[in-house]
C-alpha cells in the first residue's frame, strides 16, 4: 500500500484509507468486515466523526485489537466547537472509539464559534496526548488563510474537502494552497455519492478502458487519479469486502500521462466556483 507523508504531522499514511459516512445505514457485521478487510488490505487510514450516528461506534468494533496499525480520525461539528466544547466533544469520540487518544482531529466545517476558541481546545488536547494532531474539513482558501494567522505555520496537518471526478473545483486553489502550506488534503466521496459514472456514458466508457488495460476496476482508476497529486488523499467508503481489497489496490497503481490527460478531458474540472462545495 503506498503511503505518503501527511501534511505537517511527520507520519506516513497510506493514500486511500476508509471513509465511515452513513455506514451505519447498511448491516453492521458487514460494515465491520468491509472496514477490516480494509485495514488488512493497507487501508489503515480510518475517517469517522462525532456526527455519523453509530459509524465511531463500528469503527470501534471493526478496529478492535488495531488500533495500533490504524491512523484513526474524526471530527466536531461546529456546533460544539467552543475551546470547552472541542475538549468535551473529542472526548466523547473517544469513549464511543474505545481509544485514548485519535491521530487527527477535525472541524467538521466553519461554524459560528470564533476559530480561536476551536483551535485553542485542538491545542490543549493536543497538549494533553488526547489528539496526535488537528485539521480541518470543508475549508476554502479564505477560512483556511483564517486558521493560518491564528494557528501558525505547520499546525494545520490536513483540509478535507468534497473530491471526485465530477466535482474537481478544489484543484482551482484549494489544493494549490494546501500544497504550498504544508497541508494533507484528503478528498472525501470520490465515487460521487451514488452518481459515478455509467459504463454506457464517454467518460464511463474511459474509465472502463484504462481500468481494462490495468487489469482492474473503473473505481480504482478513479481513486488513482484522484490521489495522482502528490499531497492529495481520499477516503471511499464501502460496506462490502471485496469493494474494499478493490480499493486497496488503486493505491498502487499507476496512470501515465495520456491516461490523466483523457480523464481530465472527459471530466473537465470546469469553472473556479464562488463557494466551496460540499456535501
Amino acid at each position: 500500500m503506498y503511503a505518503r507523508g501527511f501534511g505537517s504531522t511527520g507520519v506516513r499514511v497510506p493514500v486511500i484509507g476508509q471513509g465511515t459516512w452513513r455506514i451505519d445505514s447498511a448491516d453492521r457485521s458487514a460494515a465491520v468486515e468491509a472496514l477490516r478487510a480494509g485495514i488488512d488490505a493497507g487501508m489503515t487510514h480510518i475517517d469517522t466523526a462525532e456526527m455519523y450516528d453509530d459509524g465511531e461506534a463500528i469503527v470501534r468494533e471493526a478496529v478492535e485489537g488495531l488500533r495500533e496499525e490504524v491512523f484513526l480520525v474524526s471530527k466536531v461539528v461546529p456546533g460544539n466547537a467552543t475551546r470547552r466544547g472541542v475538549v468535551r466533544a473529542c472526548e466523547q469520540s473517544l469513549k464511543r472509539l474505545g481509544t485514548d487518544r485519535l491521530d487527527c482531529y477535525l472541524l467538521h466545517w466553519p461554524g459560528h464559534h470564533p476559530l480561536e476558541e476551536t483551535i485553542a481546545g485542538f491545542e490543549d488536547l493536543r497538549r494533553d496526548g488526547k489528539i496526535l494532531s488537528w485539521g480541518l474539513s470543508n475549508f476554502d482558501v479564505d477560512d483556511l488563510e483564517a486558521a493560518l494567522r491564528i494557528a501558525g505555520p505547520y499546525r494545520i496537518a490536513c483540509n478535507q474537502v468534497l473530491y471526485h471526478l465530477g466535482e474537481r473545483a478544489i484543484e482551482h486553489a484549494v489544493i494549490p494552497w494546501c500544497a504550498q502550506h504544508g497541508v494533507a488534503l484528503v478528498g472525501y466521496s470520490p465515487f460521487g455519492s451514488g452518481e459515478f459514472p455509467d459504463p454506457s456514458s464517454a467518460g464511463g466508457a474511459v474509465l472502463a478502458s484504462i481500468a481494462q488495460a490495468h487489469g482492474t476496476t473503473p473505481y480504482a482508476v478513479a481513486l488513482a487519479f484522484l490521489t495522482r497529486l502528490d499531497n492529495t488523499f481520499t477516503v471511499p467508503k464501502t460496506v462490502r469486502a471485496a469493494r474494499a481489497i478493490e480499493n486497496a489496490g488503486a493505491a498502487d497503481l499507476v496512470l501515465n500521462a495520456a491516461e490523466i490527460a483523457m480523464i481530465d478531458a472527459h471530466f473537465p474540472r470546469g469553472p473556479r466556483p464562488r463557494t466551496l462545495p460540499m456535501l
